[in-house]
């Protein structure tokens, strides 16, 4: 009887958006009746006990995995990703690929040719959005593909849980909240302050640790918040929109983390749409087809276009994108890209 199979592993808490993503996808293999060959999921912040958790449930995988499975592994794998595929394969099973990030692309920790011979092993992959896929395609990749798009974002303990309409704020044009949450780092969002000194017909509502961007919390336009557990942001986010754009520059988002928007489906686009808020993001990011397309927000190119953006949009629009984004949230908050893509791969 062919079986679909994952590997549960250690995580060093859920405050990564890493690590919440790969767990809610395992939650939506439970829900589809996937059957973990690992050890139960734990949350370890030893690097030790960590590292003899997930070697013991590799073990037991090797143990437990039957000719006919399907396996889903999530990408990267930092340790004994090609060990598995190599071990599956053996057994006669298959392996599907769920790639997070690609760390060829992402501070360049392995070489493009590294990351294309491990990948190679996979039987199918799912990227993480087209535009991934059509790069992987395009450096020579065999592999059949599909693509996920945005990330799913669970509530609580459970995924059938459906998110509450959204309110209905009122306002447009001038006096628009843009909101920014996350890690500040004055390599990743340097631009943030410069933002909030020039902006003119809305404020920014910034989320973290204010300590990361010296000053920023002495801004004429900028309104700071202490870090807020992600549950809790979800249900009291006050804003408008949420802000996607990395890196020190106001005219478009470049270094590492700003090229790599490229390729990357940020797990904070999910965040916000969860939260109820539309999305701004750079025109060049690889989710911004998606955005456009499911009228979630806009995209830019350079943040100087974006007091005339905003002063632009009409009442009725910023509705419509309030009513998409209650449409995407629920989707997210039920796991329907993954299951979508995991469907169609199958």
């Amino acid at each position: 009887m062919s079986r679909l199979c994952y590997i549960s592993r250690n995580y060093y808490g859920l405050s990564g958006a890493g690590n919440k993503a790969k767990t809610d996808i395992e939650r939506t293999l439970q829900e589809m009746g996937a059957r973990n060959l690992g050890l139960r999921t734990t949350f370890y912040d030893n690097k030790v006990v960590a590292f003899v958790l997930n070697l013991v449930g590799i073990v037991k995988m090797m143990c437990c995995i039957r000719r006919g499975d399907t396996l889903v592994l999530q990408y990267p794998v930092k340790k004994y990703f090609s060990f598995i595929c190599s071990v599956a394969h053996g057994r006669g099973a298959r392996v599907i690929v769920v790639i997070h990030d690609l760390m060829s692309l992402h501070r360049k920790r392995v070489t493009l040719e590294t990351e294309l011979s491990r990948l190679g092993k996979a039987d199918v992959i799912i990227a993480s959005n087209e535009k991934m896929q059509h790069w992987l395609m395009a450096q020579g990749l065999q592999c059949p593909m599909t693509a996920l798009g945005l990330f799913d974002y669970l509530d609580g303990q459970t995924a059938e849980k459906v998110s509450s309409p959204l309110p209905h704020r009122e306002g447009v044009g001038e006096g628009l909240s843009l909101v920014y949450a996350g890690a500040l780092v004055m390599r990743k969002n340097s631009y943030l302050l410069e933002l909030a000194h020039k902006a003119r017909h809305f404020t920014l509502h910034i989320y973290g640790n204010a300590d990361g961007l010296p000053g920023i919390d002495k801004a004429p336009h900028a309104v700071c918040y202490p870090f807020t557990p992600a549950d809790e942001f979800i249900r009291s986010a006050d804003g408008d929109f949420g802000l996607v754009w990395d890196g020190d520059s106001l005219e478009t988002c470049q270094g590492d983390f700003g090229e790599y928007l490229r390729y990357n489906s940020p797990h904070k686009v999910s965040f916000y749409l969860r939260a109820g808020l539309p999305v701004i993001i750079w025109r060049e990011a690889a989710v911004a087809p998606i955005i456009e397309k499911e009228g979630i927000g806009i995209t830019i190119g350079s943040i100087a276009e974006l007091e005339e953006r905003l002063q632009h949009l009409t009442a009725d629009e910023i509705q419509k994108m309030r009513d998409n984004v209650s449409r995407i949230s629920q989707r997210l908050a039920n796991g329907e890209f993954f299951r979508e893509a995991l469907q169609r791969v199958l």
